[in-house]
């Protein structure tokens, strides 16, 4: 199996290092400085478990300078940078290629291939002008969830947390289980990351979107980790009635979470105290990931005449900070990070 990284940043960059390392087809698509010190010196994964002893010497290139064709492409961008992307990726799949789409939050093809009222409604938070619906083909799609903590510290480099949690969960539209799904099962477990198939991706992203759907935008404003957020009672109130929401917009389209906020908030206090992505965004000045995360779920509320207050004052708190980000390319990084 040809496997092509587009987006090699910390997770995908994690994932196409332990590829290079268990002796896969890989090729890792970055640019800039991390390509050039991933080019120049390897690729550093440090972390007590997941990492490596050695940079890996990964095979590298810049956008364009792809040789395909590719039977998997992991598409490591954020949700709102793939249109601007999805043409060229695409003209790099093999015949009956795999394009792996394990973005944060709700993806723009939700309610697709799904038996449903909805079916064929557009998340406009996501796939605003329908750029994604009209170029990639459903059919080359595979649904996935990532949960490893990976932070991209520098070019080149990337730190890594290690939880009982560490997996990728991968699925079909049509929450089928089908050979496709174990063949990548197959090719990346034993490079050391454990993989699940599941016969509801749907479910799964909602499960992690209690987490990163509320918490990831709090971390925006608030400058906190998901952890700070938890154990301060003043933010504990505010993501409790957010997660309170969001499950109430998953139980309108037919998914009941196997946990409870309360229960969500414990866990998020007993996770390791990395900064989130969208924190990390914040703080080097980058567009926020808010569409996705938080957009899409008032998005699905409207739909189905679920109320969102809670995550509406969220998003448009955390929307005007990404505004400031864009239009005045305002960062917020601390004092140390400002004189690396």
């Amino acid at each position: 199996m040809r496997i092509l990284i587009y987006g090699a940043g910390a997770v995908g960059g994690f994932l196409g290092g332990i590829l290079t390392a268990a002796k896969a087809d890989v090729t890792l698509v970055a640019r800039g400085a991390h390509h050039d010190a991933m080019k120049q010196r390897g690729l550093i994964l440090e972390g007590k478990t997941s990492g490596r002893a050695d940079p890996i010497r990964v095979n590298v290139c810049r956008p364009g300078e792809e040789k395909p064709p590719y039977d998997l492409i992991v598409v490591g961008l954020k949700s709102h940078q793939i249109a601007g992307a999805a043409a060229h990726m695409v003209k790099l799949l093999a015949k009956d290629g795999m394009i792996l789409l394990g973005q944060n939050g709700l993806p723009y093809w939700y309610f697709e291939k799904l038996d449903s009222p909805l079916r064929g409604s557009r998340l406009n938070s996501v796939d605003p002008d329908g750029t994604l619906a009209r170029t990639i083909p459903l059919d080359a799609i595979i649904g996935g969830v990532t949960n490893k903590p990976a932070d991209l510290v520098e070019p080149g480099r990337i730190r890594l947390a290690d939880q009982a949690t560490d997996r990728i969960v991968i699925g079909e539209l049509d929450n089928r289980i089908t050979p496709r799904l174990a063949a990548i099962k197959a090719v990346i477990e034993p490079a050391g990351c454990t993989v699940v198939v599941s016969d509801n991706i749907r479910a799964v992203k909602w499960r992690k979107l209690m987490s990163n759907g509320v918490f990831n935008p709090l971390a925006a404003v608030t400058q906190s980790t998901h952890r700070q957020i938890g154990d301060f009672e003043p933010t504990r109130r505010v993501a409790r009635l957010m997660i309170d929401e969001v499950i109430a917009v998953a139980a309108s389209v037919g998914i009941k979470p196997d946990t409870n906020a309360d229960q969500m908030i414990d866990d998020v206090r007993k996770r390791v105290g990395i900064l989130s992505s969208t924190l990390q965004d914040v703080r080097f000045g980058r567009e926020l990931e808010l569409g996705a995360l938080i957009n899409a779920i008032i998005d699905v509320g409207r739909l189905t005449q679920v109320a969102t207050p809670y995550l509406e004052v969220a998003a448009a708190c955390a929307g005007l900070l990404n505004r400031r980000i864009v239009d005045d390319g305002v960062a917020f990084a601390p004092a140390a990070v400002r004189k690396a």
